[in-house]
């Protein structure tokens, strides 16, 4: 039985043998060739109850999928950026509705895109300035290089990217306040580097180093000791490869373990992406999320503040609010909150799942879901890029829920 088991399914209305079919399902995607390996946690009323793990962390090396490998989690980072900034925003200092250039002056005067190439463009004055709130909910007008939005082109040729440019965080501003948006600030919904100026504002506002502020504010406290921008030397042999879809299907190694950029500290820490982490530390992290900001005597957030971020913050769903394009999440009955997907509708998300549903994933076919009226905790690690690949996270959600027996 998996050392991260706690308690019989039955102990808490899941169904062994229905929940038993996830091991199958785990087993035919690495068959095939389309994971190298998977690792599967499900927990409800604060109790795990499934932990399972099938296929290699490293598939060259044929190294298995343990409960302490360690995965590039990309983009589950932002829910982790979120509650640092909110945690000094419990503190008094800043408001959400606050223009972000009070703390970063170069974003004072924005602009934004009206159309063109990435070579001559043409830009008009942002009627408002980027607030805190519409970092949280990526409707700051910012964009991603990689979405194909209209200023993805623009984003390429600066070369902005931050899980691989060897600048500062305020470098990496200076040069981002310099590229037009892709919208008027809180106008539509666009997933965006929002999450990395979240970051910075975070190390400016602080006056500590953006990674040693989580380190000593929520790692530390919660007792994540496998979470960071890189690996440490005594991890390394827990660290996964990371993949890349083939183009004729199949797998094709990105990123071996040996050599990676994450086997030493950054200069940049991306806020939007940068992390590692293991699922025992991600379990930690979400549970005080499910607790309403607390677990085992520490308190990170108010039950009050946990409530506000995991509701939605937008007009609509996702659909009324922008443009489908690449994201961490479906749009049609998707709301946001502040630094994490919310659902509105299942029907209209077309997936079996609940209201109040609040969650987000990473680049690698990684993510994490909390179910506050089911009272679960799903977690899913796997490497292989991009996270559109397969249906996996729908394919869970059905998984899980049919479990379900009161």
């Amino acid at each position: 039985m998996s050392q991260m088991v706690e308690a019989k399914p039955e102990e808490v209305g899941l169904s062994s043998a229905r929940l038993a079919r996830i091991r199958p399902w785990m087993e035919r995607y690495v068959a095939e060739k389309k994971l190298p390996g998977m690792l599967v946690l499900v927990a409800r009323r604060g109790r795990v109850v499934f932990c399972d793990t099938h296929g290699q962390r490293d598939v060259e090396a044929n190294e298995p999928v343990s409960e302490d490998t360690i995965f590039r989690i990309y983009s589950m980072t932002k829910p982790i950026t979120a509650t640092a900034i909110m945690m000094l925003y419990e503190e008094g200092r800043f408001q959400l509705d606050e223009p972000i250039w009070h703390f970063l002056p170069m974003f004072k005067e924005m602009r934004v895109y009206a159309g063109g190439s990435a070579q001559k463009y043409d830009t008009v004055p942002a009627k408002s300035p980027i607030t805190f709130k519409q970092l949280l909910t990526h409707t700051s007008g910012l964009s991603y290089g990689f979405t194909g939005s209209p200023v993805s082109p623009i984003y390429e040729a600066a070369k902005l990217d931050f899980q691989t440019e060897d600048a500062t965080l305020p470098q990496m501003m200076e040069r981002l306040a310099k590229l037009p948006l892709l919208a008027q600030p809180g106008t539509e919904w666009n997933y965006s580097v929002s999450t990395d100026v979240l970051g910075a504002l975070v190390e400016t506002i602080s006056g500590v180093p953006f990674d040693r502020f989580l380190r000593e504010r929520i790692f530390d406290p919660l007792g994540l000791r496998d979470t960071d921008f890189y690996v440490y030397q005594g991890q390394r042999h827990r660290f996964a490869a990371n993949y890349e879809k083939g183009k004729e299907g199949g797998m094709k190694l990105v990123d071996p373990p040996a050599t990676s950029p994450y086997l030493k500290p950054r200069k940049l820490c991306s806020g939007g992406g940068g992390l590692v982490s293991t699922a025992p530390d991600y379990l930690r992290f979400a549970r005080m999320l499910e607790r309403k900001g607390a677990l085992d005597g520490v308190r990170i957030l108010g039950r009050k503040t946990v409530e506000y971020m995991t509701m939605n913050h937008l007009g609509g769903d996702l659909a009324s609010m922008g443009t489908p394009r690449f994201s961490e999440t479906s749009y049609a009955g998707i709301g946001f909150g502040l630094g994490v997907s919310v659902v509105l509708d299942p029907a209209k998300a077309e997936v079996v799942t609940s209201p109040g549903v609040f969650a987000w994933g990473g680049a690698a076919s990684t993510e994490f879901w909390i179910d506050p009226k089911e009272e679960l905790v799903v977690i899913q690690l796997t490497q292989l890029l991009p996270s559109s690949s397969y249906p996996i996270r729908r394919e869970m959600r059905a998984l899980v829920y049919q479990a379900l027996v009161d």
